[in-house]
């Protein structure tokens, strides 16, 4: 019989915890999991999931427009009630809760709904309670930051975007990641009146410089007014509501809202890191080895918490990975090679593996194949919307470093693209594969000149 109370004790049940707990509990431990907040984490409950809805319901504007040059006519002007679609969303997110629940009944997970802290490394406290375990596993995530400026007490984040009231009439979205340029397109596709700022020269710092200056250009085509090299310094809060904003440089502005979406920090504080000695990085995030271990024995982390590749999915790969080389006695190490990822803007971004100024960096000679075409389905619509496609190859070896694209469908067509990559797949491969006519995907495979040829 064990000395603990449980083998594992997971704190944080988003999806990476949950994931670990699940799959360590198959293979016989018995696990522990705790979520001060709703089961699901940011993805389910304040992030990827509800967020795609409402970019799902911001795109039938153009939908309701286009469908005219296809030969629909619609009874009358359409409508939108912000209430209806906020409702319908935390319909679906309960749904989605319920079934987390359900999961980890059915894994033989039990779930404390309070909040853990550490008392010492095998310990935490749990609604007053100690609960001892072999082994923890940290998977708090993270959460979104405010700047340190005056008035800043009037914004809003992406968590209280999800739950506002009203739809603002006009918005400000400050930043130039993929949460800021998500959300600008989803208000602005909702009818409200945007304006992004972004301290920078160019928004999606980190991504392909051609999908970064096309993504700008075609946001702003759909309404947003993108304005870089511009941030916040102050916000006052005028008598009747209206929020007047002090921009750099001295300009001001007003807005009914203000969003920023300036960067997120791991929820470490106040969990009693330092109680068992567990180090951190500057801003908070838990260091951790190859293998997902803190700098104590037998404490783990997995996900945002370590601010290390913040998506969904990783966290959830790491959460699989410990349990199997922990609990299921197959080593796994985690591989951060050539990850997909998407935008989920409008147009959407797909991306995967290295970016052209990523592999010129790295000093061997690259080929670039491009591709810019308008959309099928407006050809007819006659909307001004381009499609950028990119392909980022090794002159010497032949092998595709990258693929990149801004357009409609770019996550879906992106996630096949990315298993060629992470192959080590060569353009000859590319272009020996038949293409699926007529669709955009087919440009991937077709793409024979490189760019200055």
């Amino acid at each position: 019989m064990s000395d603990y109370d449980f083998d594992l004790f997971v704190i944080g049940a988003g999806s990476g915890g949950v994931r670990a707990a699940r799959v360590a509990s198959g293979y016989g431990a018995k696990v522990a999991i705790a979520e001060e907040s709703r089961v699901g984490g940011t993805c389910v409950i304040r992030g990827c999931v509800p967020k795609k809805l409402l970019v799902y319901g911001a795109h039938f504007a153009e939908d309701f427009e286009d469908a005219s040059a296809y030969g629909w006519t619609l009874p009358g002007e359409p409508t939108f009630s912000w209430k209806t679609l906020i409702a319908n969303k935390d319909k679906e997110i309960d749904r989605l809760n319920g079934i987390y629940h359900k999961l980890l009944a059915g894994s033989n997970v039990t779930l404390f709904e309070h909040r853990a802290t550490f008392k010492n490394a095998h310990t935490v406290v749990v609604d007053g309670k100690d609960v001892t375990a072999e082994r923890i596993l940290i998977a708090v995530g993270g959460h979104p930051t405010t700047p340190d400026i005056p008035g800043a007490e009037h914004a809003i984040t992406s968590n209280e975007a999800f739950h506002l009231k009203e739809q603002p009439k006009r918005i400000v979205v400050v930043g130039g990641g993929y949460i800021a340029v998500e959300f600008a397109g989803i208000f602005a596709g909702l009818g409200s009146q945007v304006t992004q700022l972004y301290r920078s020269k160019q928004i999606l710092r980190g991504f392909d410089n051609d999908i970064r200056s096309h993504l700008a250009e075609e946001i702003v085509k759909k309404g947003v007014d993108l304005r870089l090299n511009t941030n916040v310094t102050a916000i006052d809060k005028q008598s009747d509501g209206t929020l007047k904003l002090t921009l750099t440089g001295g300009g001001e502005m007003e807005a009914d809202a203000i969003m920023f979406a300036t960067g997120r920090a791991p929820n470490t504080k106040g969990l009693g890191l330092e109680q068992v000695g567990i180090e951190t990085k500057d801003n908070g995030a838990i260091k951790i080895n190859k293998g997902l271990q803190t700098s104590v024995e037998n404490i783990y982390a997995v996900g945002d918490v370590t601010d290390h590749v913040q998506l969904t999915p990783i966290a959830i790969k790491e959460g699989m990975a410990f349990a199997d080389t922990i609990y299921g006695g197959k080593p796994s190490a985690m591989s951060y090679h050539a990850i997909p990822t998407a935008v989920f803007s409008q147009p959407p971004v797909g991306t995967v593996g290295l970016s052209e100024e990523e592999a010129r960096a790295k000093g061997g000679e690259v080929v670039v194949y491009k591709s810019t075409f308008k959309p099928m389905r407006h050809t007819l619509s006659g909307r001004d919307e381009k499609t950028l496609m990119k392909l980022i190859v090794d002159k010497t070896t032949d092998v595709v470093l990258g693929a990149h694209m801004v357009g409609p469908d770019a996550a879906e067509i992106i996630q096949g693209i990315g298993i060629a990559v992470r192959m080590g797949a060569t353009k000859a491969q590319f272009d020996q594969t038949v293409a699926v006519h007529p669709s955009a995907a087919e440009e991937f495979v077709t793409m024979r000149f490189p760019v200055g040829e």
